[in-house]
């Protein structure tokens, strides 16, 4: 018999997973596909999935292909055959299963927003950077900076395409909310999701303009309005959202419905922001604009293929902005994938995401956005929080963290692999 070869692919790096409700299961995909499109120093090996209801977890980890299942968290962290820990549970448990795993040594990947407050999010942070001298890895899953077209705007931005940045647009409207009678859930609750629209797609957008621009936003002016202030306690859930119980009992909305806020950059760029999940007819429509002295890039997610440029060095009579297909070789992450034309889904951006990961520590390296990053944007949403509670006055940012990882460039041509074979209410 010939002995197996080992290569260092066939390393296996054991994800314990916590929480099976909707990122849950995106996680678990990425976790499943990464080294099968990918070449990766280790191989995702699906160990264990926690979650509290244990009437439904079973049926999870046979559908994402885990191994074990456990009611305790704790089980993870405590378990010697755990690598990494993926948390995708509410905001309100990511501190303190996140110090944990760092804490015994375990790779950590956790949602966002980091945190549901400036203190727990800087607790999180100097853990981080504590585990990293360790070398131990962590990431914070602001998982759009993996969409190919939003890494090639940075690229273009960082060549000079746009010229000096003038004035940043972003936007990110949902609807799974408009109906007031749609059903309570966590999602609504101060005490769990730390904030509403703001902290849930906000932090998407203010993490995507200061990546893309590689600018951190200094001082806020910022609105917030709960639009529907009660909702039906019971209701059958459908996706995010539902249909309530219109005729029962309604539970107070502790979280804000809609978010509007202007920002000033670190150049002195204005930005102009908004968040919501009211906007009937708007599905994911996360946007970005930026205008400069030379061009524009702009980008909506509801079609996350494209990105449109405008070339204002080009002749009079030929200038227009200009659809880009993003699925050439040439384009951040693409050349893993399908034929030039056969477009990427949301779930591939958190296949990228993994595949970073796991080559960030196969390397030795800290990926990003790391925790400090992380912390930068929950020191902005704090910013708006207190500037809506003061009238909308400018209210500056907190400081940078004290030692920001360096944000690497995302792969432009990865090369196909060669390598063989939460919180239940949704994340």
């Amino acid at each position: 018999m010939t002995p197996a070869v080992t290569t260092p692919s066939s390393r296996p790096l054991r994800v314990g997973l916590i929480g099976h409700g909707f990122m849950g299961a995106a996680h678990s995909h990425a976790w499943r596909t990464a080294h099968r499109f990918f070449d990766l120093p280790l191989t995702p090996e699906l160990r264990t999935l926690a979650g509290r209801r244990r009437e439904t977890l079973a049926e999870s980890a046979e559908r994402f292909g885990f191994a074990a299942t456990t009611t305790r968290w704790q089980d993870l962290v405590e378990d010697p055959e755990i690598d990494l820990v993926d948390i995708c549970t509410p905001g309100d448990t990511h501190r303190e299963i996140a110090l944990a795993a760092l804490a015994a040594g375990k790779h950590v990947l956790c949602e966002k927003p980091l945190a549901n407050s400036v203190a727990e999010a800087e607790e999180m942070a100097d853990a981080a950077r504590a585990a990293s001298a360790r070398g131990i890895r962590s990431l914070c899953g602001f998982s759009y900076r993996r969409t190919p077209a939003l890494a090639y705007a940075r690229q273009l931005v960082a060549e000079g395409f746009v010229g000096e940045i003038r004035q940043v647009r972003a936007q990110y409207l949902q609807d799974w909310l408009a109906d007031a009678d749609a059903p309570m859930t966590w999602r609504l609750e101060k005490e769990k999701a730390g904030s509403g629209a703001l902290g849930d797609i906000g932090a998407h957008v203010v993490d995507l303009v200061q990546w893309v621009t590689g600018t951190d936003i200094e001082a806020v002016s910022g609105t917030l309005a709960t639009v529907v202030p009660t909702r039906p306690a019971a209701g059958a859930m459908q996706g995010l959202g539902g249909k309530g119980d219109a005729a029962g009992e309604r539970r107070q909305v502790t979280v804000d419905d809609t978010a509007l806020f202007s920002v000033r950059l670190a150049s002195s760029v204005l930005g102009s922001f908004e968040a919501t999940r009211m906007a009937q007819g708007r599905k994911n429509a996360m946007r970005i604009e930026l205008h400069g002295s030379r061009g524009a890039i702009a980008f909506d997610f509801e079609r996350m293929n494209e990105l449109e440029i405008y070339d204002a060095t080009a002749p009079a009579g030929r200038q227009g902005f200009t659809r880009v297909l993003t699925t050439e070789p040439e384009h951040p992450y693409a050349a893993a994938w399908w034929p030039t034309g056969h477009g990427l889904g949301y779930e591939h951006t958190f296949t990228h995401e993994a595949a970073d990961l796991v080559r960030a520590i196969g390397e030795g390296t800290d990926p990003s956005p790391s925790f400090d990053e992380a912390l930068r944007v929950q020191r902005v949403l704090a910013a708006v929080e207190a500037s809506h509670a003061d009238g909308s006055r400018w209210t500056a940012v907190g400081p940078a963290p004290s030692a920001p990882s360096a944000a690497p460039a995302p792969s432009t041509a990865p090369t196909p692999s060669t390598a063989s074979t939460t919180e239940e209410t949704t994340r």
